[in-house]
Formats: C-alpha cells, structure tokens, sequence
C-alpha cells in the first residue's frame, strides 16, 4: 500500500524546514513511546473511543502506554501533525509493535479474531508502561 505523499522537490527550499519541524515533537513523542512499549493507543479528550480501546486492551489484561493530546477543541493543530504522519484520520490511532493498527474497532477485531494476541507473541517485547 502506498499513499501519495508530496515529493521533496515539490516543496520550496524556503519552506521546507518549517514544514520538517511544525509540531514534530508530538510525533516524536509517539514514536517513542511505541519504541519502548508493545501496545500503545493515541486519543484525546471527550472521545469515547480511545475509551473503547482502553477497555477492550484492559480486558484482556493487556498493558499499554496511553497518551492524550487536548479535546475536540484543543490542541487540535498538534494532531494533525499525527494525523499526516499516519495517514490515520481518527482516534484513537493504536499501535502494536509499533505498528498502527487502526482504531478501537480495528482493535477489537484483532482481539477477536487472536491476531492481536500473535502479533504481541511475536518478536522482542518492550517494556510495557499502562498509564
């Protein structure tokens, strides 16, 4: 699968650097927390289903990194910067070994179908912080 992304030579040498550093700490932040934990859901406030995806992981006993970033409202222009790295409109984006695997209903879908518990089988495990 590849998506269309605009080539480098595309984009004014003036503005490149600007377009390189707006909000990549927030990126930078998640990849992170993938590189040191197996599961990790990325959702904000007032959204019920980051919930959804905290419950379905918490069933299982699953542990995971959670990490919130603002409301409908805030912070907004900060997930955008997310929402361009994945390629992922929505939240929760939820990582398996560092690997997005969707939303709260991709998720569950895995959980169901003993895919999730596999891929969580499979390789190096990481350090699991459930905050």
């Amino acid at each position: 699968m590849t998506r269309p992304i605009l080539a480098e030579d595309h984009i004014h040498p003036a503005i490149r650097q600007a377009i390189s550093e707006r909000n990549a700490d927030i990126v930078r932040e998640v990849q992170g927390a993938n590189a040191g934990n197996d599961v990790v859901v990325v959702g904000m406030a007032l959204n019920p289903f980051p919930k959804k995806a905290r419950k379905a992981l918490d069933a299982i006993s699953a542990p995971y990194k959670y990490l919130e970033y603002g409301s409908y409202l805030s912070q907004w222009r900060r997930r955008n910067a997310l929402k361009m790295w994945t390629g992922w409109q929505t939240f929760p984006m939820v990582f398996v070994k560092g690997t997005l695997v969707g939303g709260a209903g991709e998720l569950q879908r895995l959980i169901d179908s003993g895919e999730f518990a596999r891929m969580i089988a499979s390789g190096a495990g990481a350090a699991n912080d459930k905050a």
